[in-house]
């Protein structure tokens, strides 16, 4: 009896011990030197916003808390175009957003997402992480931005209500939602359909009530969005790769000591490794999701392909008319296996 007595003491000590040392950190704690706030249009379980909360994790532990990064998903902040206006007068700090819509403000931004400009994944990854890469990297400061690293966003194809495509003709006479640009727009136009530009969390309710027949995007959304319960046919013509990329606000940016500027900058990196890896298997998991739900995955040859090509080769002499050198290079890295 006694022992067990002795027993209850040591545990009851134990934990007042343990409490009164959680009492005496949560005492000496600092709070953050800054409070950030992240803007991302996709769900709290999208590849991209899971790599956005390992950057804020990575920066939080690295700084030892001096630096808190809040993440807004699903849009809360607003639209990608809306985020962006915002961060070039200090309103949001960071965000994770597809070069498609800063392409209009700089258009040189356009080369890295010519349709077919990629032999296949990993040639565009060979292009990012090089000097070419770098430069587009800064091209965005002369927005008032600081880019940060790249993020993956996949191949972009076409999916409808009403049939597999396999060639332009058959997009003739349908309406297909586009990212708000310019050259998505013509993209769509070049292809024989008419473009429509919802927002990102219109489109499911668009198609469904028949406003429209489609839209274009990658695996992993078409997944996330359920766009895959309301269109059907999903044909794999990958007519673009657009990446993404980190951005930091110059207001921001320029608030912090080159030390921290360095740690955001290598947090930033290894979040886009991690992403690299969790959207190889989000987007194989989100193909089997379409299959075992009895979508038409149609996967065109490279011959079928070859007819979008041409399609659209009249967007080159358009959009990188000035730029004929860079697309020289890209194609070279393609060659250089």
């Amino acid at each position: 009896m006694k022992k067990k007595s002795v027993y209850v003491f040591f545990v009851i000590a134990a934990i007042a011990i343990l409490a009164v040392i959680r009492y005496v950190q949560l005492k000496s704690a600092k709070a953050p030197v800054y409070v950030f706030t992240y803007a991302e249009n996709q769900s709290e379980d999208y590849p991209t916003t899971k790599a956005a909360l390992k950057f804020s994790e990575l920066v939080w532990e690295k700084t030892n808390g001096r630096i808190k990064i809040l993440i807004k998903h699903s849009a809360e902040l607003g639209s990608e175009k809306e985020v962006i206006s915002q961060m070039q007068y200090g309103g949001i700090d960071f965000a994770r957003i597809s070069i498609a819509q800063i392409s209009d403000s700089i258009p040189e931004m356009n080369v890295l997402q010519m349709p077919y400009l990629y032999n296949d994944s990993q040639h565009m990854w060979n292009v990012l992480y090089s000097p070419i890469g770098d430069k587009f990297l800064s091209l965005v400061e002369e927005q008032h931005l600081k880019g940060l690293s790249w993020y993956d966003a996949g191949a972009r194809s076409f999916y409808n209500t009403r049939k597999s495509i396999t060639e332009p003709d058959d997009l003739k006479d349908m309406t297909i939602r586009v990212q708000e640009s310019t050259y998505m727009n013509d993209i769509v136009t070049e292809l024989g359909a008419q473009y429509y530009n919802a927002s990102f969390a219109d489109i499911y309710s668009a198609i469904e009530r028949g406003m429209i027949d489609g839209a274009e995007n990658n695996w992993p959304s078409y997944i996330s969005t359920g766009h895959y319960k309301v269109a059907g046919y999903y044909s794999e013509d990958e007519h673009v790769r657009i990446p993404e990329m980190q951005i930091c606000s110059e207001h921001t940016w320029n608030k912090l000591t080159a030390q921290d500027q360095k740690i955001i900058m290598e947090c930033a990196r290894l979040s886009a490794a991690y992403e690299y890896d969790l959207w190889q298997e989000t987007e194989k998991k989100a193909k089997q999701t379409a299959k075992e739900y009895g979508c038409v995955i149609n996967e065109l040859t490279l011959e079928e392909k070859e007819t979008f090509k041409v399609a659209l080769s009249e967007l080159y002499p358009k959009y990188c008319v000035k730029y004929r050198d860079i697309i020289d290079q890209i194609i070279q890295v393609g060659q250089n296996k």
